[in-house]
């Protein structure tokens, strides 16, 4: 076993803040590219839109299960072994001219990034502790907020000047230079005599109860329903921007860069506002919602363009981030003595339900115009209320509400 010197401790932890958000940049570097990689494989919009649904279905599911293995086996070679497999499986995507084939190679990078990042977050348990370990800790969603917000960017600029295949090319060698690295300068994290046997039957029945308690798995379905948003702008903007009003793949990318920027304001927002009462922030902050969304389909039925689209969802995607930010951090402390459990059954349940509903979405509707895509937002933000209601009424009283 390879222990992790102390004179590479910094340098480990750093390159363990630079693969957190290695899911959120294998999803959306290549949103820019979805037009012409359905070009090239000559299938349908919906077709090339399920790239993006299996990864994250994969990823969601594994990350669940995956913290009991990871604490049997020890964090290190199996982080190496997956950021192999996720560079050979991006070069291989871009040889490979068959979608099937495509879709299990994304399902395998699915599962190898939830083996690194589900890793890498525990790095930081096994080596620190009090106020250093709440210090790393609460950079977590901010690092994993970066992806999101300059991925697109830096694949619609890709896409322009270089083809689909730079996207994936870029995946593979990022990866492959993070396995070099890691191998130099990183380590085992987890001594032996630390590991726990995996017991399968234990994780199902915690997570068993942590799913009939209402307050958290409505919680689920809020941050799950409001990722969904999210993701279904990320597969339908690419299409409308590039092949219905006629931009190139560098303005979905800047359009996904402002998206991703008003996401994170409204996270901070949430932040800054943490005194006030949950129920009080999120009535406000679901009427918004509901009334943007209706704006946004009204406007749409006469003015579609780059513009309105964009303008639109700035705002709404705003009031998400609130919304996501506020009752995330609830679910991640509803459970005190299973924290651990609590945190992998939300992270990996947040890409299992936008999963199904965005993979139901894609598959009964084309998403042809600004005003279906109108449609579908107005219906994913009514589910969302809905099930903020059933939140607010089932909400346990404690003292992380601020009330």
């Amino acid at each position: 076993m390879i222990v992790l010197e102390k004179e590479h401790k910094g340098l480990s932890t750093w390159l363990a803040f630079m693969l957190i958000p290695l899911g959120g940049l294998a999803t959306d570097i290549f949103l820019p590219s979805l037009p012409g990689m359905g070009r090239y494989l000559n299938v349908s919009q919906s077709a090339v839109q399920l790239l993006v649904i299996l990864f994250m279905t994969s990823s969601g599911l594994s990350q669940i299960f995956i913290g009991g293995i990871l604490d049997s086996l020890g964090r290190y070679r199996i982080n190496l072994i997956s950021l192999l497999a996720f560079s050979l499986v991006s070069f291989l995507i871009t040889i490979i001219p068959n979608i099937y084939v495509i879709y299990g190679l994304r399902i395998v990078q699915g599962i190898a990034v939830s083996l690194i990042i589900v890793g890498k977050r525990a790095y930081f348990v096994d080596l620190y502790s009090g106020n250093r370990l709440r210090h790393f800790t609460s950079l977590f969603s901010v690092v994993w907020a970066t992806a999101p917000v300059i991925a697109p960017f830096i694949g619609g600029y890709l896409e322009h000047n270089y083809g689909w295949r730079s996207n994936f090319h870029f995946l593979a060698l990022f990866t492959l230079m993070m396995f070099v690295l890691e191998f130099l300068y990183s380590g085992e994290s987890l001594p032996v005599q630390e590991r726990s046997p995996f017991k399968l039957s234990k994780i199902l029945g915690i997570y068993k109860s942590m799913l009939g308690t209402r307050d958290f798995s409505l919680g689920l379905l809020i941050i799950g329903t409001n990722y969904s948003l999210q993701i279904l702008y990320s597969i339908s903007s690419p299409f409308l921007i590039e092949e219905q009003f006629h931009h190139s793949p560098i303005t979905t990318g800047n359009s996904a860069l402002i998206l991703g920027l008003a996401l994170m304001a409204g996270g901070l927002v949430s932040k800054a506002i943490i005194h006030i009462p949950l129920r009080r922030k999120l009535n406000v902050a679901i009427i918004l919602e509901v009334i943007l969304s209706l704006a946004m389909t009204i406007v749409s039925i006469r003015y579609s363009s780059l513009y309105t689209l964009v303008g639109m969802a700035l705002f709404i995607n705003f009031i998400s981030g609130f919304i996501f930010n506020n009752v995330y951090s609830y679910c991640l402390r509803r459970f005190g003595a299973n924290a651990g459990a609590a945190s992998g059954l939300t992270g990996g349940g947040i890409y299992v339900i936008s999963s199904i509903m965005n993979f139901g979405l894609i598959s009964s509707v084309t998403i042809s115009s600004q005003l279906v895509y109108s449609y579908l937002n107005l219906g994913l933000v009514g589910l969302m209320a809905m099930a903020i209601l059933g939140f607010l009424s089932h909400r346990k009283a404690r003292s992380i509400d601020h009330e």
